[in-house]
């Protein structure tokens, strides 16, 4: 199931990531839950989708799966033209990382590293591609960062940052290898409202600026109302996909 031009995500309106048939089991004892139950998805390039459900009904499950993280029980998942979780899994991580950037709920940054440090980290564990350059790294990060708001953070580790701060070093770093997918789970729920709202505003600019596809979880209505689709997941499946005005 590949494509003609395996490591290109796509042209305006052409899907860059499909979930086709996707369950998830796990084992509990003696007995296997059944998280996802054939789960069918579509994400085109600059499109931005919002992913909505309740607590429990998969959507975390789904994301990894789609993100290249979690194996699914069947299913597949295309990604470049890609059937990901039939490839070797070396392959299969440097498709991630060439194509996907995350940004997640809690942030997920190294506590040793600096704001800077873990920007490059991508670029660092990258095992593809031509062979990274830390100082043109590094200036890519600062620069980066510096847009956001965080000139005065460079140097700064996460704990000594707020979470504000945090959430857009992960930003940055989920678009350092330009990425042409964004995944965001819950990117604000662990923010105070305001905050939350500079956060969003700047992933959805960024979204806009670099024509992202972007995938986007959330249990707010009002950030769903700033995608052009949202998507609602219960009991493991896609069960309803509902359009919105363009969003300015």
């Amino acid at each position: 199931m590949s494509a003609t031009h395996p490591d290109s995500v796509g042209s305006a309106g052409e899907v860059v990531l499909a979930a086709r048939e996707v369950r998830k089991s796990f084992a509990i004892g003696e007995r296997s839950l059944e998280v996802l139950h054939g789960a069918d998805f579509e994400l085109r390039a600059s499109e931005r989708l919002c992913l909505m459900g309740a607590s429990g009904a998969g959507k975390s499950t789904f994301l990894h799966i789609l993100g290249l993280l979690e194996e699914p029980t069947e299913g597949h998942v295309l990604l470049a033209g890609e059937d990901a979780w039939s490839l070797p899994a070396s392959r299969r991580a440097a498709l991630r990382n060439r194509h996907i950037g995350f940004v997640f709920q809690f942030y997920h940054l190294l506590p040793e590293l600096d704001a800077v440090e873990n920007v490059v980290l991508p670029g660092m564990i990258a095992r593809d591609g031509p062979r990274f350059d830390r100082r043109s790294g590094r200036e890519r990060a600062i620069d980066l960062l510096s847009r956001f708001g965080l000139a005065e953070r460079l140097q700064h580790r996460p704990a000594q940052l707020s979470g504000g701060e945090r959430q857009r070093v992960a930003i940055a770093r989920a678009l350092f290898l330009d990425p042409k997918v964004l995944i965001a789970d819950e990117p604000t729920g662990n923010l105070d409202t305001q905050t939350g709202e500079r956060v969003l505003d700047l992933l959805l600019d960024e979204q806009r600026r670099r024509n992202l596809a972007l995938l986007l979880v959330t249990h707010d209505e009002r950030i769903s109302a700033r995608c052009e689709r949202t998507l609602v997941m219960e009991d493991g499946l896609i069960q309803a996909d509902s359009a919105h005005p363009v969003p300015q």
